[in-house]
């Protein structure tokens, strides 16, 4: 970049000033007061947080200091083989994260445009005319050919005295933090969902287990009310009762299958492939993801600077307090200085060949003086954008702290319905071993049986599902603590 009050020691500048410094006195002065950037310059919006969480810590959650890379790469506190290899594999190929990738190339293009500006432009122009005429005097016709070439060089700069290119360069520096941060984002959400999914496949294949499990032993109580009706030990009731508790476990299972399916397809196009591509790698049963056994989740202050969210949003206002820059510009005058070197060659065929060498060089101004005030309105409107974007910033940060209050919420108390889960499944196997080992012995009634075969496989489903939720919500934690972006762009990483 070109310093402006360092102009005059360029030599394309001081070419221009040997030849008219007549001319540029006039622009002298404005010159001297110059080399100042109008509008405001951008300062981090300062937001209190408080230094605690109001949710109390339980459920393995404590108040120390979260490892950053531990939270950039929190899918291995899983110790899952298979779910670090879906992400590794979503990373490579999710086709939105391409996307925010070719976004930030993009917003670096458009800054290399806005620098652009800083700098003097050169073109070369050429040109070449041939005519042919004739003259009839009467007596005899005579024809005359003209060549007429032309070749010029031109530059032009257009000193950026009072910043408005700085102020769009700074814009466009911003846009790119922008991008970047969008980038992040994506990635967050995405490694999120694939582990979500992935917990969800697992618990329906946890479920579907239990409840082919349930079916098998209450095929098992079905036979024994058959045989125990036919040898006149029991009436029909006890067989219609047993057939209704099996078909009613069987019909579960369509479900569960639908919902194992969906899992399967839904992580297949997250990681940028085509639906049935990765059922052959996930279809063994594996159990749900086992949580750690301790998770540090630092202080609020924390999310302001691992939240990809909150990150692009402090961007975003950054680039629109320096837009407020340009549109501020475009009140004061603006310098050009211009120069030009030419030759024309004329050739007639009657006539010698001529050439001519043309230059020129000079400052010129500009200056909107009246537009109906249309600059100023330009400005409100930039102000006005400016204040939206400081309003979003700081609705984002109160929206990234509700997320991870009700996070911190859901995971704890969901590992307390988990545990109670896990001791009410354990009574009702001993509730249903009992029950029909009596029914069998002719000490009780079939309806206790039934009672205690359809508590048993409601318990276990639930406690599945609880397992997986549990799981879940651990990740939706990471998640709303801004965990899971790493560089995937190698520009950020030089």
């Amino acid at each position: 970049m070109i310093a402006l009050c360092d102009i005059s020691k360029t030599g394309f500048i001081s070419s221009i000033i040997r030849r008219v410094a007549g001319g540029l006195a006039i622009s002298a002065s404005i010159l001297a007061a110059g080399c100042a950037t109008v509008g405001p310059d951008y300062v981090r919006p300062d937001t209190s947080l408080s230094t605690t969480w109001h949710s109390d810590l339980k459920g393995r959650l404590t108040a120390g200091e979260m490892d950053p890379r531990t939270l950039a790469s929190w899918w291995i506190t899983l110790n899952d083989s298979g779910l670090s290899n879906l992400i590794d594999r979503a990373v490579a190929g999710n086709l939105y994260l391409k996307k925010a990738l070719a976004r930030v190339r993009e917003s670096r293009a458009r800054r290399g445009i806005a620098k652009a500006g800083l700098f003097p432009t050169f073109d070369a122009v050429g040109s070449a005319t041939w005519t042919e005429s004739s003259k009839d005097t009467g007596t005899n016709r005579t024809n005359e050919t003209s060549d007429l070439y032309t070749a010029s060089f031109d530059a032009g700069w257009e000193i950026d005295i009072f910043g408005g290119v700085r102020r769009s360069v700074e814009a466009a520096e911003a846009d790119v933090g922008t991008s970047q941060e969008e980038l992040h984002d994506v990635l967050v959400s995405l490694l999120a969902e694939v582990a979500v999914n992935y917990i969800d496949l697992r618990t329906f294949q946890s479920r579907l287990a239990i409840a082919e499990g349930n079916l098998e032993s209450q095929n098992e109580t079905y036979q024994l009310t058959v045989w125990r009706y036919q040898a006149g030990l029991s009436d029909e009731l006890s067989v219609q009762q047993a057939r209704y508790n099996l078909e009613n476990t069987r019909s579960q299972l369509p479900t569960l299958r639908t919902g194992k399916e969906e899992a399967l397809n839904r992580i297949a196009v997250l990681l940028g492939e085509q639906p049935g591509k990765i059922h052959s790698l996930l279809e063994q049963q594996a159990s749900i993801p086992v949580i750690p056994l301790k998770l540090a989740i630092g202080v609020p202050a924390d999310v302001l600077r691992n939240r990809p969210d909150v990150r692009k949003a402090e961007r975003e206002l950054a680039a629109q307090s320096a837009r407020i820059g340009v549109a501020t510009a475009d009140l004061y005058p603006k310098l050009t200085l211009s120069g030009s070197i030419g030759i024309e060659t004329l050739k007639i065929s009657s006539q010698p060949a001529t050439q001519t060498w043309s230059s020129s060089f000079g400052p010129g101004i500009t200056w909107a003086i009246f537009k109906a005030g249309a600059i100023r309105q330009n400005i409100e409107v930039q102000s006005a954008l400016h204040e939206q974007a400081l309003i979003n910033y700081e609705a984002t940060i109160l929206s990234a702290l509700e997320n991870v209050e009700n996070a911190l919420v859901a995971y704890a108390e969901e590992q307390g319905r988990r545990d109670a889960l896990s001791v009410a499944e354990e009574a009702a196997q001993k509730s249903a071993d009992l029950a029909k080992y009596k029914y069998q012995s002719g000490l009780t009634d079939f309806n206790n049986v039934l009672e205690a075969q359809r508590s048993l496989l409601t318990f276990q489903d639930q406690l599945a599902q609880s397992n997986g939720i549990v799981a879940s919500n651990l990740v939706r934690l990471y998640k709303a603590l801004g965990g899971g972006w790493i560089s995937i762009d190698p520009a950020e990483k030089k």
